[in-house]
C-alpha cells in the first residue's frame, strides 16, 4: 500500500503533508493491517436491505458503482466536516495545490449544511481575490447551475479549468439582500505563500497567505532579508496571518521554529500510534527576541492556529485581531488500492499549553474590530467534533479583519513594547 499522507487545514478540499519534522515521533509509513473485527450479522443485513431497496424502487435506475460511491461519501460525510472519499483526479488535483502551481481561481472553500459553499478565504494574488471574492461570502451557484450533490468536492472541480476560460459565481454576501455574480477568470496559480518588507526602520513585516512546501524555507529567507535590511536585526516583526486558512502541519511547524528559540510547537494526540506526534523548535531563534505582534482573524485557521498558539503559548507574541476560525483536527490521506483515497481525521492537535483549539480557537489578546460574517467558525459546521472548551454561543458571527489599519496598529503596539522594555534600560543606566 502506498504512504499514508498527514495534513492539517481547514478545508473540505485538502493540503497534503510532508513527513514529520526531524525531531518529532515517526508516524508509520504505511497503514496498518486493521484489525479483526466482526461486524453484526443484522447490520450487514440492514444495509444490503437498503441497497436493494434503493436499487429496486429508486425513481431512476442507478448502477452499482454509483450506488456504493454514494455510500461511501455518506459514510465518511457523516463522521465530521473534514473526512471524505476522494476519487484519483480529486487527489490528484490537491496535491497540485501544496505545490504552488495549477489552474483554477484560487480560492478556500468548506460545505456548510445547507449544502451552499462557504468561502473560508481568497488566496492573495489570485484571480478570486482580484474579481472580490471575500472571506465568508456564500457561494450557491456556478455558471448559473445549482451547486451538485458533491458539495465542495464539485465547486472545487468546477472552479477549476484550462487558464483563460471563464467561470460565473452566484453568492450572498452577509448584509446583502440580493446574491451577486461574480466573472472571473481561471489562470495558472502560483502562489507565494510569504511575502515581506520593511514598514519603517528596524520594523519588518511578513505575511503568511497559505502553508505550502516551501513556505518553511521562504520565512527563514526573508526574515533573514529583513534582518539584513535592518542593518543586521529587526527591532520588530508584524506577523500576518489573516485569512490564512491553513496547509502543511510541517511548513507550520517550520515557520514557529524559525521564531522560537527552543520547545515544543505542537503536539497531535489520536487513537493509533502514528496519530500521536510531538514537534520542537531547534536552537535559534532568527530575530533574537525581537518582540512579535501576529494578526489574526476569523478566516486564521488549522496551520495558522497551530504557528500563532504557539508562538501565544511561549509569550513569543502578542496576538492581535479577533477570534479565529477553531480548526483543531487532523486529515490522514490514506490512499486506497484502486487510486482513490480516504481523508480521515485521525487526531486533534494541542498547543504547547496542551490548550486544545478545535471549535474554540485562538482569543486575541487585543481585540480588533473588523466585519463580522456568520459561520465562520469551526464550532458552526454541522456534525464538528466537539472541542474541550468549546462555548456554546450560538450562531455566532466570526469577524474578518481587511485593511492596512490594522497593521498600523500592530505597529504601534511593537513601538509601545519597545519603549516599555527601553525604560528599565536606561533607569539602570542613569
Amino acid at each position: 500500500m502506498r504512504p499514508l499522507l498527514i495534513l492539517l487545514t481547514a478545508l473540505a478540499t485538502p493540503a497534503f503533508a510532508q513527513s514529520p519534522a526531524a525531531d518529532a515521533e515517526p508516524a508509520a509509513p504505511t497503514l496498518a493491517e486493521p484489525t479483526p473485527r466482526t461486524v453484526p450479522l443484522e447490520e450487514i443485513q440492514r444495509y444490503v436491505a437498503v441497497y436493494r431497496a434503493i436499487k429496486d424502487a429508486y425513481v431512476e435506475p442507478i448502477n452499482d458503482q454509483e450506488l456504493m460511491k454514494a455510500a461511501l461519501r455518506g459514510l465518511l460525510s457523516d463522521l465530521d466536516p473534514h473526512s471524505a472519499y476522494l476519487e484519483k483526479e480529486e487527489a490528484e488535483d490537491l496535491q497540485e495545490q501544496t505545490e504552488g502551481a495549477y489552474s483554477g481561481v484560487g480560492v478556500e472553500i468548506e460545505q456548510r449544511a445547507d449544502g451552499s459553499i462557504l468561502v473560508i478565504s481568497p488566496i492573495d494574488g489570485t484571480p478570486a481575490q482580484r474579481a472580490g471574492l471575500r472571506a465568508g461570502d456564500v457561494i450557491i451557484a456556478i455558471d448559473g447551475a445549482p451547486l451538485g450533490k458533491d458539495g465542495a468536492d464539485s465547486v472545487s472541480r468546477d472552479l477549476r479549468g484550462e487558464a483563460g476560460t471563464k467561470v460565473s459565481v452566484t453568492l450572498v454576501r452577509t448584509g446583502e439582500s440580493v446574491p451577486r455574480e461574480l466573472e472571473i477568470t481561471r489562470e495558472i496559480i502560483r502562489v507565494t505563500s510569504v511575502s515581506s518588507r520593511l514598514l519603517e526602520p528596524g520594523y519588518g513585516y511578513l505575511r503568511i497567505s497559505t502553508f505550502q512546501t516551501d513556505t518553511g524555507p521562504q520565512v527563514v529567507r526573508q526574515l533573514r532579508a529583513l534582518n539584513q535590511q535592518s542593518g543586521g536585526q529587526l527591532a520588530g516583526l508584524v506577523l500576518d496571518l489573516r485569512s490564512n486558512p491553513g496547509g502543511l502541519l510541517n511548513a507550520a511547524v517550520e515557520a514557529a521554529d524559525a521564531l522560537l528559540e527552543t520547545g515544543l510547537i505542537v503536539s497531535t494526540k489520536g487513537r493509533l500510534p502514528y496519530s500521536n506526534a510531538s514537534y520542537h523548535a531547534k536552537t535559534g531563534d532568527l530575530l533574537s527576541g525581537a518582540p512579535v505582534v501576529v494578526l489574526v482573524d476569523a478566516g486564521t485557521a488549522s496551520a495558522a492556529e497551530v504557528l500563532a498558539g504557539a508562538l501565544s503559548d511561549h509569550d513569543r507574541a502578542t496576538v492581535m485581531g479577533s477570534r479565529t476560525f477553531g480548526k483543531g483536527s487532523v486529515q490522514t490521506v490514506v490512499p486506497l488500492e484502486n487510486g482513490d483515497s480516504v481523508k480521515l481525521t485521525t487526531a486533534r492537535y494541542f498547543t504547547p499549553s496542551g490548550k486544545s483549539i478545535q471549535a474554540r480557537g485562538i482569543r486575541p489578546d487585543v481585540v480588533l474590530r473588523g466585519e463580522a460574517t456568520r459561520g465562520l467558525r469551526e464550532q458552526d459546521l454541522p456534525g464538528h467534533l466537539r472541542g474541550d472548551e468549546e462555548v456554546g454561543d450560538g450562531y455566532a458571527r466570526g469577524e474578518v479583519i481587511e485593511g492596512e489599519k490594522a497593521i498600523a496598529e500592530a505597529l504601534a503596539r511593537l513601538k509601545a513594547t519597545q519603549r516599555t522594555a527601553a525604560a528599565p534600560r536606561a533607569a539602570a543606566g542613569g
